[in-house]
C-alpha cells in the first residue's frame, strides 16, 4: 500500500508520476491533500527527481474534486480544515522546484481542475471536461481557482467558467490558453512523459531558477523582477550545473546534470 493515501507514486528515470485513485471519480479528502503536501515535500528532497506528472488513476476521472457529503451539515470548521489543506496541498504543488505536468485523462472538475491549474503545463485528452462548479452548489473555488484560472485565460473566460458554471471540453480549454495540448484517449499520460524526459535534458538548477522568476510575476514589479532574473543568472555560476552544461556545449556532448 502506498504511504500517500489515494496516491500512487513511480519513479520513471527523473520523473516521478503520481496518480489520483480514489474511485469512483478521484475525489479528494483531507487526508489524501495531506499526503500531497508530503509527497511533494518529499519529492522536492530527492535531487534524482526533476519533472512530476500528475494524472488520474483509470480512463474516466483525472479528478472531481472534493466529496462534498462533508459539506452537507454546514459544518463551517470542517469547511476551513477542508480550505486549508486545499491550499497548502495545491501551493505546495506550485512550488515544487521542477516540472510538474497535468496528464488530465477525464474529468476534472472543482478541485480537481484546481489541481491541474496548481501544475506548470496541462495536457487535455480530447474527451476530457473541465468546470469550477462550486457557485452551483453554493460554493466558491477555495484551492487557487479564481486567482490561477484568470492568469491563464483571462478574465472574462475566467468568469465565464467560473461565474456561469460554463463546462469546458479539451478543445476549448487549448483555444483559450486552459492546457497546452490535446491528445488522443488514453495518450496524456505518454505525452506528458514525453514532455518530462524533455524538461530532464535542461539543467535542474537552470529549471528552478527559471519557474521561480516566471511564478514572481505574479506578484512582483516588473522593475523588481529584471533585478532577481539578473541575480540569479549570476547565483547560477555558483552550481556545477552551469560549468557542466557550458563546457558540455562547446565540446559538442550531452551535459550530464547533478543537480548540484
Amino acid at each position: 500500500m502506498s504511504q500517500y493515501q489515494n496516491l500512487k507514486l513511480e519513479i520513471d528515470g527523473h520523473t516521478a508520476i503520481v496518480a489520483i485513485a480514489n474511485p469512483p471519480a478521484n475525489t479528494w479528502t483531507v487526508d489524501s491533500l495531506a499526503a500531497l503536501r508530503g509527497l511533494i515535500e518529499d519529492l522536492n528532497a530527492n535531487r534524482d527527481v526533476y519533472a512530476l506528472v500528475i494524472t488520474g488513476e483509470g480512463h474516466k476521472f483525472f479528478s472531481a474534486g472534493a466529496d462534498l457529503k462533508q459539506f452537507a451539515g454546514g459544518d463551517k470548521a470542517l469547511a476551513r480544515a477542508a480550505a486549508r489543506r486545499f491550499g497548502e496541498a495545491f501551493e505546495m504543488l506550485s512550488a515544487f522546484r521542477g516540472v510538474s505536468i497535468a496528464a488530465i485523462n477525464g474529468y476534472a472538475m472543482g478541485g480537481g481542475l484546481e489541481c491541474a491549474l496548481a501544475c506548470d503545463l496541462r495536457i487535455a485528452e480530447e474527451q476530457a471536461q473541465m468546470a469550477l462548479p462550486e457557485a452551483g452548489v453554493g460554493l466558491l473555488p477555495c484551492a487557487g481557482g479564481t486567482q490561477n484560472l484568470p492568469r491563464l485565460v483571462g478574465e472574462g473566460w475566467a468568469k465565464r467558467i467560473i461565474l456561469l458554471g460554463e463546462r469546458v471540453d479539451a478543445a476549448t480549454a487549448l483555444r483559450i490558453g486552459l492546457v497546452e495540448e490535446v491528445v488522443a484517449a488514453g495518450t496524456a499520460r505518454e505525452c506528458a512523459l514525453e514532455w518530462a524526459a524533455r524538461a530532464a535534458e535542461q539543467s535542474p538548477r537552470s529549471v528552478a531558477a527559471c519557474k521561480a522568476l516566471v511564478q514572481a510575476t505574479r506578484n512582483q514589479t516588473q522593475t523588481a523582477a529584471l533585478v532577481s532574473e539578473r541575480e540569479a543568472f549570476v547565483d547560477l555560476f555558483d552550481t556545477a550545473d552551469q560549468k557542466e552544461g557550458v563546457n558540455a556545449f562547446l565540446e559538442k556532448r550531452p551535459a550530464h546534470w547533478t543537480n548540484a
